[in-house]
């Protein structure tokens, strides 16, 4: 009996003495699974570089995987990196598929990628300041904890579409949730620089040039529908106001009489080219249009004339456009037409 009684009390001691042991190797266990678990998953956003390197280079593996497949048109695979929602979402073919076509006319590079934790699901929002007038904010709404954006843009192009990636980490893992491709800059300038643009030529009498910028700036100024530039408001405003004044001022058609075959401009848009967007200048003339050598001549004098009757149209651009017409062009039938190219720089 003494003999068992000694055995278990040295067992008794072993154990005693093992608790510590084992209280430390549990707190250590907690401490690193809290490590491997826990990193980066506190309320909080993260830019660029500030992403936790091995979670960001798993982000880029998912970039580049999904940008793949929709380069080589593989949209049955890409589905199996969407979430539930985007799959049924039946925009996400031609998305997929125009942004596709533009990965495979240009090189593209990332511009800008955020990480971010949400303190609970619901509105969220991403402040992006010390940027000046191109401050801006991303406003969205999820219901996952860990959201994460990525932006694509071309190199070396005057006219800048970006792709948006959106990424949520939902209960079946790390999906795409959103994608995008919308116009981001134009002329070399995003919306506010354009707006900045359109109200330089307005305090300057460019009526026209202002109009021209403006709906340009409106073209590029949410390049994802979660982005929202400061000047969203006042631009929308300041559009609808030249506008009007435009059309009030250059009721068409307008007949200019400083030259003698009088021709008569009935309107002025925007034309958009890999070089940039310029505008594009639509008048009736008396001149046959098989008359080339006399349409010419017809057209140098409008390109001389068009300064002072639309101030700042020819000035500070690469190109105007013109295209003669003998008939009033139609949107419900095509009519012959003669068009130019005023080369200025």
């Amino acid at each position: 009996m003494f003999l068992n009684n000694s055995k278990h009390s040295k067992l008794f001691i072993l154990e005693a003495n093992m608790k510590p042991y084992l209280q430390n190797l549990t707190r250590l266990f907690c401490v690193l699974l809290f490590m491997l678990c826990g990193c980066n998953t506190q309320p909080g956003i993260w830019k660029n570089e500030k992403i936790e390197p091995e979670k960001r280079n798993e982000f880029h593996d998912r970039n580049n995987h999904a940008l793949e497949l929709m380069k080589s048109g593989s949209f049955k695979l890409l589905t199996l990196m969407m979430s539930k929602n985007l799959r049924e979402n039946h925009y996400a073919e031609k998305v997929a598929g125009r942004i596709g076509n533009f990965l495979n006319d240009h090189q593209y590079h990332l511009h800008g990628e955020y990480y971010c934790v949400n303190n609970h699901p619901g509105d969220n929002d991403i402040k992006i300041t010390n940027e000046g007038i191109n401050n801006r904010e991303f406003q969205f709404n999820v219901d996952e904890k860990e959201t994460y954006f990525a932006f694509y843009l071309p190199e070396n192009i005057a006219n800048q579409d970006i792709i948006t990636l959106v990424f949520s980490k939902f209960g079946y893992g790390w999906k795409l949730s959103d994608i995008s491709i919308e116009p981001y800059r134009i002329n070399g300038k995003t919306g506010p620089e354009l707006f900045e643009s359109a109200k330089a030529a307005y305090h300057k009498g460019f009526l026209i040039d202002a109009v021209n910028d403006a709906a340009l700036a409106n073209t590029c100024i949410n390049p994802a529908n979660f982005w929202h530039y400061a000047c969203d408001a006042d631009l929308k405003s300041f559009y609808s106001k030249t506008g009007k004044m435009a059309d009030d001022q250059y009721p068409t058609p307008l007949m200019i009489d400083l030259l003698p075959t009088r021709p008569r401009i009935v309107g002025v848009f925007l034309k958009t080219t890999e070089k940039g967007a310029f505008p594009l200048v639509y008048y009736l003339s008396s001149v046959k249009l098989e008359d080339t050598t006399a349409i010419k001549k017809e057209n140098k004098q409008l390109r001389k004339a068009i300064d002072k009757v639309m101030p700042g149209l020819n000035q500070d651009k690469k190109f105007v456009y013109y295209a003669a017409f003998n008939q009033m062009p139609s949107s419900e039938k095509e009519v012959d037409r003669f068009d130019m190219i005023d080369t200025l720089r």
